[in-house]
């Protein structure tokens, strides 16, 4: 009758015949040359964001109630060619066309300009943006594939039609596969409720009854930015800093009105900056 060996020791007297039968076909194969090397696969940095190739456009908007009419905060924001000197990550600005004298007020605004926007100077890119204005109510820029609604629209009958886009150097951008940036003024009047108007229910009164105290001039400002880069290095880099890029913008051009109103940031010839084929 054969010996019954416990359980632990079967085990251990497996685990050792494993253990031999594995290296003795560990060193057959290294002796043979039939080892395989096991590399672990790892996706670097520069392949994720390069395989990324359907980004979608990121949408950024902001608004703001400024304290001044509507005519001085759109002389600030169609001076296009000014931006480079208070607009963040604008490198430079210039205007290479504009339209022709508006019926309204007989001027003529940007409709092409050369833009170069850039994280700091090692990291820059140089666009064209079309350009459309409606006197006194919208700016809108339009570079890359993007179409604007404003197109062929009488409001803007004082711009040029589009070129085609074998013609046309905003749809040839190597930075901008899609860009709208688009400014819009609303009057928003403003009148001081009578100083004995503390109750409650009557303290907001129509603009008609609210006492003799003179109306204060207040405009809604809305900025809506709507962009993908061309580069997905750039589209990369670029998230860290777009939740906050509508809110400095619109912050740096309400710096641009207050200097405007104080009478110490008039509009200043165009500053190319670092556009190439420009000089300064």
């Amino acid at each position: 009758m054969k010996a019954i060996r416990p359980l632990s020791i079967a085990s251990q007297a497996l685990s050792s015949r494993a253990t031999l039968a594995t290296s003795s076909t560990c060193r057959t194969a290294f002796i043979t040359g039939t080892q395989k090397q096991i590399i672990p696969q790892r996706r670097t940095f520069l392949a994720d964001i390069l395989s990324n190739k359907s980004q979608t456009h990121q949408t950024l908007s902001a608004t703001r109630t400024l304290t001044c009419p509507p005519s001085v905060i759109y002389t600030v924001i169609s001076d296009v060619g000014a931006y480079s000197q208070f607009v963040p990550f604008c490198q430079g600005s210039i205007v290479t066309k504009h339209s022709s004298p508006t019926a309204k007020d007989g001027k003529s605004y940007p409709e092409e300009a050369k833009l170069l926007i850039g994280f700091n100077n090692d990291i820059s890119e140089e666009f064209t943006s079309r350009v459309y204005c409606v006197p006194g109510k919208i700016v809108e820029a339009v570079s890359g594939n993007t179409l604007s609604a404003l197109e062929g629209s009488a409001e803007v009958a004082h711009h040029s039609a589009r070129p085609s886009p074998d013609q046309d150097p905003s749809r040839r951008s190597t930075a901008m596969a899609h860009l709208r940036t688009r400014w819009t003024l609303s009057p928003y009047p403003y009148k001081p409720p009578p100083a004995d108007a503390i109750d409650a229910t009557t303290y907001q009164k129509n603009v008609h009854e609210s006492g003799d105290a003179r109306s204060q001039d207040r405009t809604q400002v809305h900025l809506d930015i709507e962009f993908s880069f061309a580069n997905p290095l750039y589209a990369a880099l670029s998230k860290a800093a777009a939740p906050r890029v509508a809110d400095k913008m619109i912050e740096a051009f309400e710096k641009r009105v207050r200097a405007v109103m104080e009478g110490q940031g008039h509009v200043q010839p165009e500053r190319a900056g670092r556009i190439s084929g420009v000089s300064k």
